[in-house]
């Protein structure tokens, strides 16, 4: 999961908290409608009728656009807390000769919506009760004042404390989720790298392949390289040090081409140049060049001494034509199986084979 998931996340839940804080305001203003059992206590009041209808045009509009991005809670949660406060006055004038417990009720009311809906966000739940929470302490005039007070400060403490170890929690999963991205690079990166060369594996070949064919005209050309008699030299000299001159060979490949172009290390030990924007003269430069780098490192080699007594490569040429890969790598393979057959430490290009045949089938 990368940061921006994370926060199309949190605003979901940002979201979701709108819509239950609404819908709670709906309910309990259209409670507040309702007809009573003491008909001598009138029901109507003009703030929960706009409470409810502002509850519900709001709430109807987050259902219908639901891909919609807004961040209004805050203002919200101050409009509505309003709204209460005046509902609360009002009411309280015609009916506290019915019932002195009104004011706390209320209260606790729009506690109630506050305290599931809005337990995440500190400042809305705040500006929510504010209104209400002040026109309760005017109207009571001291006569409940301990009770009221209860009532405020224990949810006030405990949605503070739970609103820091939220924000701490996010804090650290917001850091948490921006290592393992990092680290997700990292492997990311040393997957496309054959651990003993250090060079492109296949799958970094493909990636480089596709931003380069994305990226760059002009025309490119495959180097299909091969140590002569390899699995000879791993027989003679043993495995670990097989290893060593790959590593060798490696480093003379990618230094004798140019930064732009991709060396990979194709097979056991078989390498594969992807020579980007150059022409056929410059491909069998650059293909020498590397031909000779491998040479001059004179690793011993008593299993090549038909052709040299030094670790020799040999090497097919192919242009890639209408960004066809495959079918140059193909090229390349049969330019590399004649350049093996007729004698080694050589190179050939696939355009100068005759009739440009097929590939020789005695194995390499």
């Amino acid at each position: 999961m990368k940061l921006n998931a994370y926060d199309d996340l949190k605003h979901s839940k940002y979201r979701l908290s709108l819509m239950l804080f609404l819908f709670l305001n709906i309910a309990v203003s259209l409670f507040c409608l309702l007809p009573c059992l003491n008909v001598q206590i009138p029901v109507f009041t003009l703030p929960a009728v706009l409470v409810a209808g502002f509850s519900t045009t709001l709430l109807l509009l987050c259902l219908i656009v639901p891909g919609l991005r807004f961040s209004v809670l805050t203002p919200v949660a101050l409009l509505l807390g309003l709204l209460w406060a005046w509902h609360i006055d009002q009411k309280y004038h015609l009916i506290s000769a019915f019932e002195s417990s009104y004011l706390i009720i209320s209260l606790l009311s729009v506690f109630f919506i506050s305290a599931i809906a809005l337990s995440d966000y500190l400042t809305a739940f705040c500006l929510h009760i504010t209104p209400p929470v002040l026109t309760v302490l005017l109207l009571d005039n001291g006569q409940h004042l301990m009770t009221i007070l209860f009532t405020i400060t224990l949810p006030l403490i405990g949605f503070s404390l739970l609103h820091l170890m939220r924000r701490r929690f996010d804090h650290f999963t917001r850091q948490l989720i921006g290592q393992l991205y990092e680290e997700k690079q990292s492997f990311s990166a040393l997957s496309m790298l054959d651990p003993l060369t250090g060079l492109y594996n296949r799958r970094g070949l493909q990636n480089r392949l596709e931003t380069i064919l994305e990226n760059h005209a002009g025309s490119h050309f495959i180097l299909l390289l091969d140590i002569d008699h390899f699995k000879a030299y791993n027989d003679n000299y043993g495995h670990a040090m097989g290893d060593q001159a790959l590593k060798r060979v490696s480093a003379a490949i990618r230094d004798a081409v140019r930064s732009r172009d991709v060396v990979t290390r194709y097979g056991g030990e078989e390498f594969l140049v992807l020579l980007t924007n150059v022409n056929a003269s410059i491909a069998l430069k650059l293909a020498e060049r590397i031909r000779q780098s491998v040479l001059e490192l004179e690793i011993p080699h008593r299993s090549n001494t038909a052709v040299s007594t030094h670790v020799t490569v040999s090497t097919g040429i192919a242009p890639m034509a209408a960004h066809d890969f495959d079918r140059a790598v193909a090229n390349a393979d049969r330019a590399l199986y004649v350049a093996k057959n007729q004698g080694r430490n050589t190179i050939l290009a696939w355009e100068t084979l005759p009739a440009r045949r097929q590939a020789i089938s005695e194995p390499y």
